[in-house]
């Protein structure tokens, strides 16, 4: 599970509820259906008219991606992978590669392999796998947009939800008493299509736009790698290279391990 979301919704409910207490709004009035149909209910009625069948239906597994850590290969394995590769490269040729395809468990990487022990032009293959990052951004880029429209629309949904509510109101105007309770309830609405706005749906939208920033970073890395290389360029400037992509918290941990095995 991803800690990270599951402690925003955890900190974001539990405020709201102990903000609710300490104003002393009766948590009766959070038993409220109409206004969670209104919110929910219309929000994605709304999301189903602006997106086509096709990209609604990958909603489940964005939420898999949300709610569970990403699983990416580490930088610094794949740098130390192309060292590898280099070294091998350089003293018995690209070709001697072809035996390492298998050791990819990257589909994307091994693909890149594949072109260039295929002895394919540096131009060809720079062209295709950046080609394909750009597809797969649009693909991320579009996958967010479903989230961030669902956060555009909630809000003011709950507006909706408290005319409903206040409509209803009115029509009790000769109970004090039950139409106080019933204004109480239409703004029940706002605050559910608020808190869901801004602390769901924009969120998890900004999310699954960092998890596509991490894949496509990671997904460079390997086109520097590879084309570094097929350009017949030394293990140590591979690493000088790549070593940008990585922290400089990281690199510093790294050294100070190095020093520590080296020390022993």
């Amino acid at each position: 599970m991803a800690l990270s979301t599951i402690l925003g919704l955890v900190i974001g409910l539990v405020s709201l509820l102990v903000a609710y207490l300490m104003k002393g709004a009766p948590f009766s009035t959070l038993a409220n259906p109409a206004a969670f149909i209104i919110i929910l209910g219309g929000t994605a009625g709304s999301v189903f008219i602006a997106f086509p069948m096709n990209e609604m239906k990958t909603i489940p597994r964005l939420f898999g991606k949300i709610f569970r850590e990403q699983k990416l290969i580490a930088k610094r394995e794949i740098i130390n992978m192309f060292i590898k590769w280099a070294q091998i490269a350089r003293r018995e040729g690209i070709l001697a590669l072809e035996s390492h395809v298998e050791e990819v468990s990257d589909e994307f990487m091994q693909n890149g392999l594949k072109m260039i022990i295929d002895g394919n032009d540096s131009n060809l293959v720079h062209d295709i796998l950046l080609e394909e990052i750009s597809v797969v951004e649009a693909r991320h880029r579009a996958e967010a947009l479903i989230f961030s429209q669902a956060g555009m629309y909630a809000p003011t949904l709950g507006v909706l939800g408290a005319v409903v509510g206040l409509i209803a109101a009115l029509a009790n105007l000769s109970d004090i008493n039950v139409l106080g309770h019933a204004i109480a309830a239409a703004f029940v609405a706002t605050m559910v299509g608020i808190f869901t706005g801004y602390v769901l749906w924009h969120p998890m939208a900004n999310k699954l736009k960092r998890l596509s920033a991490q894949e496509i970073e990671l997904k460079m890395v390997m086109v520097e790698g590879l084309l570094s290389i097929q350009a017949g360029i030394s293990s140590l400037a591979i690493e000088q290279k790549l070593s940008v992509y990585i922290s400089p918290e990281e690199r510093k941990l790294e050294e100070q391990n190095k020093e520590a095995e080296d020390g022993q």
